[in-house]
């Protein structure tokens, strides 16, 4: 009888063993490419003093482009974490390659921005993330902050 006890034991820690290790295999994490991702060997099909056709054929149509003159081309891609299905992704990269062109439509030079060049600058609604809360109309009203260390109305 002892002796089938411990078979038990061990059979129902080996259980748990390859329970646990199966568990631990499964990632859920997700990771999500979005927009423009830079080929290097594309990137090297277009040097500098390259044609606005030779942009366009070698890199594609543009994510964006400057808001004056089309001086410049954006090729935008993002690279966002969910951790858990249910959650939010966080963003993780950014990275933007821009095409600057002279005045002749000619190539003058490229630049890669990422995250670290600068603060997150949303291309939506054309704004940058600032320091602060964000209230709404009423909050600032009874809040009143603005009044010298008052305190709130109430």
């Amino acid at each position: 009888m002892n002796s089938s006890v411990r078979l038990k034991r061990v059979m129902l820690a080996s259980a748990a063993l390859a329970a646990v290790l199966a568990l631990s295999a499964c990632s859920t994490s997700e990771v999500l490419n979005q927009g423009y991702v830079v080929d290097e060997k594309s990137l090297e099909l277009v040097p500098v003093d390259s044609s606005r056709e030779q942009v366009l054929l070698a890199l594609g149509s543009p994510s964006t482009t400057a808001t004056f003159d089309n001086e410049v081309f954006y090729y935008i891609s993002q690279k966002r974490v969910r951790p858990v299905a249910f959650m939010q992704p966080q963003l993780v990269d950014q990275k933007v390659l821009a095409v600057y062109f002279n005045a002749e439509g000619r190539v003058e030079r490229i630049a890669n921005y990422g995250l670290q060049n600068g603060q997150l600058f949303d291309f939506i609604s054309r704004t940058t993330t600032t320091g602060g809360k964000d209230k709404t109309f009423l909050g600032q009203i009874l809040t009143d902050t603005g009044s010298g260390g008052r305190g709130s109305l109430f």
